[in-house]
């Protein structure tokens, strides 16, 4: 929204503002000094000061000393006044709103175009105007001219927008593109049964909808073909990247969640659905694809512009209950049963608004028993080097993985679809995706909808709800996409690029399942997300931990020394993965030489002289002394394996074995022990350091930990010049090396990319 700032009235050009004129000798006669007459004068000045005095002590006194029922009060009205409330809706006394101000009250039509404009016509938007079948709508803004005008083309102004009686607008903020939300319900009021979500850069190829989408899902001219469709054997997989099924690996949509980016490997095998509930339809660009600022910052050098290609030959792909898509608001087509799953969010960042937009109508579209479908390219986006902030997208990178978790988990008892509609756009409310705003936003919307003549689809059973059905043999459908060339940081991705992908997917099938561990010691608000994209590529997800809680950046709290303890946790939350590797933020993971390790043994420095050490102990009550009290105290209590293992690893009485535990791996297969293990120690106040190699020593003999970490680099304390003289990428970890800032985390990517020369295209 536009900000004017309050100034006082210029004075007009070539005029200069007149004062007073000062008479230093025009001074009014002498008052009499006298106390009682200054007192009379001034009574009423000074009974105000008392009693403002009076005021502030009072308060003072209730806030600090006295009876604090009456601040108490206070507070609990304002938390009140701040409480999140379920709109109540009479939803059979809504009054009908019909056009009576627009020259187009009388106009009727099926298939709208509905775009913002905030400059002059675009020769984008005259293509689209010359689609034979479809009317296109423009919005305007506070950024529009006053006197845009295109033939053939219905404009409504702000203005026009303001006289057109929806409760929608003043929720509306002036100068943005969400004000279409105005557009779609002036489209389905004049009677629209398809309207195409478009924005003003983009051409329909070739000129016509109907080539690439499926318009008409019932009567005549509906294809009623199969569709391939994503298998949803996997109950882990929430959300895919669609682009790969059509060439591109190493691209993907904004709203993708960015623990998701690594996942580049193509499907298995497909299943496939009967059409014609496809009631959202998201196309693919070319050109310039639907992409974060992450990839766009980050995949060219210098001033080109993106020409990215996809597959037109490969086939439209459906998304089954449970599996999600980034579904954008330029080149999306959606079916009435699914209009209203066109609001745009009100109270979140504009580069944010579509996407959770779709994510939620994804979710309600379920209920209805549809189904979002992704096609091959159906329009070209020209890339005008001009990209937004990645500050614009926080509620995307920070907020969207958490939210396909929440939709996925969410369930209503209510038993029509508007209410259902409103009760999660409340919920979402009050789990933070978006603001009160937006749940009274929503309520407007569903009343505008009612108001304008929309029926609500009936509901229908969820298969969410239901056990998955098996996939036989004679189900399985497959289809190989193709790797399409690309342009990245200038350099075309031939066999070489399409080698270093094949590398990639080999490491993410070897680790896909494991999930990695980290704890950050230094600033998380300068590497936790840069930490996600490195090793999120490669592991089934990073689940980072600090000394102190971020919640914006999905950061965990946890104290290093006794962090052991919050380990049981975090492997009950990953049920189904085959392990868990531990790894602190100084301390740097070569992935590509760990392949020859087996997953199933237990990984730990224990041959790494300057990792594992033993310390004797003596009478003197130090620090050593009093950890190998509570090691004795924990291995007394033992039950007889785990004591048996530990004192056969442990022969020297007069010592305590003690390891840095920077970097550590437990199979699934010795979880159930290490919980146990932690669960002996219970309030005692025992060291990682000391913990760990406990615990290791305790489930397993050391013959047969997994050498894989024998030969990593280790020492003490990082080289004096230059931290990055210390790295390899021949070994499989290195130790120490900090990152604590951006620039040491390009530093660490280029010299990474010896082994991993993808990890190039992130800085």
């Amino acid at each position: 929204m536009l900000v004017q700032e309050r100034s006082t009235p210029k004075p007009p050009k070539g005029q200069t503002r007149t004062l007073p004129t000062l008479h230093p000798n025009r001074f009014s006669e002498a008052k009499s000094l006298d106390f009682s007459t200054w007192v009379s004068e001034n009574l009423y000045k000074i009974i105000t000061v008392l009693l403002l005095v009076a005021t502030v002590a009072a308060l003072f006194f209730l806030r600090n000393v006295g009876d604090t029922a009456a601040l108490l009060c206070f507070e609990t009205q304002s938390k009140n006044l701040e409480k999140i409330e379920l709109p109540q809706i009479k939803w059979n006394s809504i009054a009908t709103i019909t056009d009576k101000s627009s020259p187009y009250a009388n106009f009727r039509t099926e298939r709208w175009i509905v775009v913002s404009v905030s400059d002059y016509p675009s020769d984008s938007l005259r293509n689209l105007v010359r689609i034979r079948g479809w009317q296109v709508l423009a919005i305007g803004n506070s950024r529009t001219p006053s006197d845009w005008s295109l033939k053939g083309a219905i404009f409504l102004s702000l203005e026009q927008q303001a006289s057109l009686g929806f409760r929608v607008v003043d929720f509306l903020p002036y100068d943005s593109y969400v004000r279409k939300t105005v557009g779609y319900l002036y489209a389905i009021q004049h009677g629209a049964k398809k309207i195409f979500d478009a924005d003003d850069r983009g051409d329909v190829i070739n000129g016509d909808l109907g080539k690439h989408f499926d318009v008409e899902l019932f009567g005549e001219g509906a294809r009623q073909d199969t569709i391939l469709q994503y298998s949803h054997e996997n109950p882990n997989r929430t959300v895919v990247n669609p682009y790969i099924h059509f060439g591109q690996r190493s691209v993907w949509p904004r709203g993708l969640p960015l623990e998701n980016v690594g996942e580049v490997g193509h499907e298995e095998y497909y299943t496939e659905v009967f059409g014609g509930r496809q009631f959202i339809q998201q196309g693919i660009s070319n050109g310039l694809p639907d992409v974060d600022s992450v990839f766009y910052f980050t995949r060219k050098s210098g001033l080109e512009a993106f020409d990215i290609k996809f597959d037109e030959h490969a086939p439209k792909v459906a998304l089954p209950q449970g599996v999600m898509v980034p579904v954008n608001s330029f080149n999306t087509i959606y079916h009435s049963p699914a209009f209203w799953g066109l609001m745009l969010p009100v109270s979140i960042s504009t580069m944010a608004s579509d996407v959770l937009r779709g994510y939620w109508g994804q979710r309600i579209l379920w209920e209805v028993g549809g189904y979002v479908v992704v096609y091959p390219p159906t329009v070209h986006r020209y890339d005008r080097i001009e990209a937004y902030p990645f500050s614009e997208e926080k509620d995307l990178h920070v907020n969207v993985g958490r939210l396909v978790k929440f939709l996925l988990s969410w369930k209503s008892s209510k038993h029509r679809l508007f209410e259902k509609i409103l009760e999660l756009s409340f919920v979402m409310a009050e789990e933070g995706f978006w603001t009160d705003k937006d749940v009274k936003f929503t309520a407007a919307w569903l009343q505008d909808l009612i108001a304008v003549g929309y029926q609500q689809p009936r509901l229908m059973s969820l298969e969410l709800d239901r056990p998955r059905a098996t996939i036989g043999h004679g189900d399985r459908k497959e289809f190989i996409p193709q790797k399409l060339p690309s342009v990245h940081l200038g350099v075309e991705e031939t066999g070489t690029v399409n080698y270093e992908i094949a590398n990639l997917i080999h490491w993410r099938k070897n680790f896909g399942n494991i999930v990695l561990i980290m704890f950050c010691s230094g600033p998380v608000e300068r590497t936790a997300l840069e930490w996600r994209l490195l090793y999120g590529r490669i592991f089934k997800t990073v689940v980072i931990l600090s000394g102190q809680k971020n919640p914006d950046l999905a950061v965990e709290e946890g104290q290093l020394e006794q962090l052991y303890k919050n380990l049981p946790k975090i492997f009950d939350r990953y049920g189904s993965a085959e392990g868990f590797l531990f790894l602190q933020d100084d301390t740097i993971l070569n992935y590509w030489n760990l392949l020859q390790a087996d997953s199933t043994k237990l990984w730990i420095t224990n041959e790494v002289a300057e990792s594992w050490t033993t310390v004797p102990t003596n009478e003197n009550k130090d620090w050593f002394s009093k950890q190998a009290e509570m090691v004795q105290k924990v291995v007394s209590t033992m039950p007889a394996h785990f004591q048996v293992s530990y004192k056969e690893s442990v022969t020297n009485g007069q010592g305590i074995t003690v390891c840095s535990s920077e970097v550590f791996y437990v199979p699934r297969r010795f979880v159930a022990d290490f919980v146990e293990l932690v669960n002996l120690v219970g309030p005692l106040e025992m060291h990682q350091k000391v913990a760990i190699p406990m615990f290791f020593v305790s489930m397993d003999s050391p013959l047969n930990f997994d050498p894989v970490l024998s030969n990593m680099i280790y020492k003490q304390k990082p080289p004096t010049n230059n931290s990055s003289t210390l790295y390899s990428a021949k070994v499989p970890a290195v130790h120490p090396l900090n990152v604590s800032s951006e620039q040491d985390f390009i530093k660490l990517i280029r010299i990474m990319a010896e082994g991993d020369p993808l990890l190039l295209e992130l800085v």
